[in-house]
């Protein structure tokens, strides 16, 4: 993450012209600016509209950075990256567990139904498992749990299968709270952060169905009628009804108040985006929204630097970490070895050891302090993406390398993310081409005009506020998934 530093249009005055001969009699008008252009105190946008100098201190730099905040949601690839990580981790690991699903949040399991339920009762946490010990009931929500999971990093109704997916991560791993590796306490945080997010404006099958509406729209016709939207509102909403009133949303006051909210604002977008798409209620839905996206981005940004924080300087009181052969111990351990072989050769390699050992402590204890050096920045960050990997390889925990990978993806530069992106377009487009009578081209006879899809992201411009070297697009309309209603 970079902070842009302001900049103000500076032009230097023409040299060596005669000076002009001024009538004393006439005076410039009250608000003319003088003719020196290094003295304007604001300068005209691309927009029409006009923009406060932002020198360091000035009036213009909280002006300009409020109107950022508010106007758009910021990282839409960085939100993308994180919905699509976290969701595929979970779906995985719900998918490798499958065949141990009772055993582990079931009802075969040694933490058994009557244990969890004093458990939930006693620390007020939410798990719909606890509703019931009925087997139907565990099945039916763990495959909803799957398939939100599933949806969510297609997506497909970002904004309802995102609380579904909170619903599903809190009430699996509430079930049986030591089933996990670390990579779940991660998890379990940012499924409800992605909740406040528009973490669907690019990447996403609503980006994709926002652009055919606004195309469609651009050709004068009538946009193509929801039914699957007021279905999915009106049935999660006697749901949610239903567990209210039999007080099953656990003991704490924020899970009924963000689940109402959510519930609520659905019928609030749907109602000004039917009668009032373009007016001031519509604008100041998008503004909260805005405000609610970037500020959660925000948490995200602040979560993972402390969580490298803190694991860091853990690390540093420990005696093993100072002499540099904390590693040697875990890649010794039968439990941490899915491979024998190349951790006996990483092991008996003492300089080895000593260099992963102290590069861990220094990489971690010094990321935070490098976001606001962009290079330096990404170049950490390429660390610790090797280092999460090293550790699904030579320790075998893959879904917790998986969820930290996707953690640190909020930091990724906006120009590596899209043309990750375009190479995936590109992928694709030659996958399906080999498929006859799969692909055409856009342009080709019987083929509309293309449409922007989740790799497809609309035309670029360039920076502003040096963001990753490109304007990010805005899908205000879909793309952020934004109500149960579609």
């Amino acid at each position: 993450m970079t902070i842009p530093s302001p900049a103000s249009p500076q032009n230097t005055p023409p040299q060596n012209t005669p000076p002009r001969k001024t009538s004393p009699q006439k005076t410039p008008p009250e608000n003319a600016s003088p003719p020196n252009a290094s003295a304007r105190n604001s300068a005209e946008q691309p927009g029409g509209g006009r923009q406060v100098e932002t020198r360091p201190g000035g009036p213009g730099g909280p002006a300009r950075a409020l109107q950022r905040v508010t106007a758009s949601a910021l990282g839409p690839y960085q939100s993308a990256v994180v919905r699509i990580g976290f969701a595929a981790t979970y779906l995985c690991f719900l998918l490798r567990e499958l065949p141990n699903r009772h055993e582990l949040y079931g009802p075969d399991s040694p933490w058994h139904w009557d244990l969890a339920r004093r458990l939930t009762d006693g620390n007020e946490a939410f798990s719909v498992l606890m509703w019931t010990d009925s087997t139907v009931w565990f099945e039916a929500v763990y495959v909803l749990t799957l398939l939100s999971a599933a949806a969510l990093m297609l997506g497909w109704r970002t904004r309802t299968m995102s609380v579904l997916f909170m619903v599903g991560v809190l009430s699996v791993q509430n079930r049986s709270i030591f089933m996990g590796d670390g990579g779940d306490n991660v998890v379990h945080l940012m499924a409800i952060y992605l909740v406040l997010t528009r973490c669907a404006q690019v990447w996403s099958l609503d980006a994709r169905r926002a652009v055919r509406g606004a195309q469609r729209a651009a050709a004068g016709l009538a946009p193509p009628r929801d039914v699957v939207g007021p279905v999915l509102w009106v049935v999660l909403g006697a749901v949610l009804v239903a567990a209210t009133l039999m007080e099953g949303l656990g003991g704490t006051w924020w899970l009924p108040a963000l689940l109402w909210t959510i519930w609520l604002s659905a019928a609030a977008w749907w109602a000004v985006n039917r009668y009032v798409p373009h007016g001031e209620p519509r604008t100041l839905l998008d503004v909260l929204a805005n405000l609610a996206h970037n500020a959660t981005l925000a948490v995200i940004m602040a979560e993972v630097c402390l969580i490298y924080a803190t694991a860091g300087w853990y690390k540093i009181q420990g005696s093993r970490w100072q002499d540099g052969t904390a590693l040697y111990y875990p890649l010794n351990l039968d439990y941490f070895s899915p491979w024998p072989a190349l951790s006996d050769i990483l092991g008996a390699s003492g300089l080895m050891v000593m260099v992963l050992t102290y590069g861990t402590v220094i990489v971690q204890v010094a990321f935070p302090f490098t976001l606001f050096n962009r290079r330096v920045k990404n170049i950490l960050l390429i660390a610790m993406i090797c280092e999460h990997a090293g550790i699904a390889l030579l320790l075998g925990l893959p879904f917790f390398s998986m969820a930290m990978i996707a953690a640190d993806a909020v930091f990724l530069p906006t120009v590596f993310l899209m043309w990750l992106g375009a190479r995936v377009t590109t992928g694709r487009r030659r996958l399906l081409s080999a498929l006859p009578g799969r692909w055409r081209k856009p342009g080709e006879p019987g083929v509309p005009g293309a449409a922007h899809g989740p790799a497809d992201p609309p035309g670029t411009a360039p920076a502003k506020g040096g963001h990753g070297g490109t304007e990010e697009p805005r899908l205000q309309d879909g793309g952020g998934g934004h109500t149960l209603v579609g």
